[in-house]
């Protein structure tokens, strides 16, 4: 086997350095960079009909217990959960109670540069817009800033402006729900 691919690789080198000895082909060095990578696969194996290779080794594969994955999951989500949670303070429909609102205007004329007030605190109306529209009702939100610049979201449907009423705070790159339990503008 060993003789025979020595063989078909001294031919095929022999073929590629070989050349008209009449013309000198401006191409030659081109041609010889070409060759002396050595030969093809097909070139070097073409010829190899009856020889039998040894077959591959079956794969393993590790094999994990499915508890064991989704327990290391669990534990790793309940984690960052709890740190969540020490951030932001736990948030459930029990512990929030209505919204007390107090309106001098309907809350459609509700504008940038207006004054809100949250808790008692005064907040600057940065924008009010639509989220999204669900067809029947529209999803609104009026942003609004402090003067430490936190940005925060007041969000309702506009067919239940009282009790839909949300506050969302911006931290870093996502909304945050807050609790507020009276809003006036």
């Amino acid at each position: 086997m060993v003789k025979k691919v020595e063989k078909k690789v001294k031919k095929v080198v022999k073929k590629a350095t070989t050349f008209n000895k009449g013309s000198r082909s401006p191409n030659l060095k081109e041609k010889e960079e070409e060759s002396s990578g050595g030969m093809g696969l097909d070139d070097a194996f073409g010829d190899d009909e009856g020889v039998e290779y040894a077959e591959s080794k079956p794969r393993k594969e590790k094999k994990k217990k499915k508890g064991e994955e989704d327990e290391e999951l669990e534990e790793e989500l309940d984690g960052e959960l709890d740190e969540i949670e020490r951030g932001v303070g736990t948030l459930s429909s029990e512990n929030t109670k209505p919204v007390q609102v107090k309106m001098s205007k309907p809350v459609s004329k509700v504008k940038k540069g207006d004054i809100v007030r949250i808790d008692g605190k005064p907040y600057e109306v940065d924008g009010h817009f639509m989220l999204i529209d669900h067809k029947t009702t529209k999803e609104m939100a009026i942003e609004v800033f402090d003067k430490d610049d936190r940005t925060f979201q007041i969000r309702y449907f506009d067919d239940q402006v009282e009790a839909t009423l949300e506050l969302y705070e911006l931290q870093e790159i996502m909304f945050v729900k807050r609790v507020m339990t009276t809003l006036e503008w």
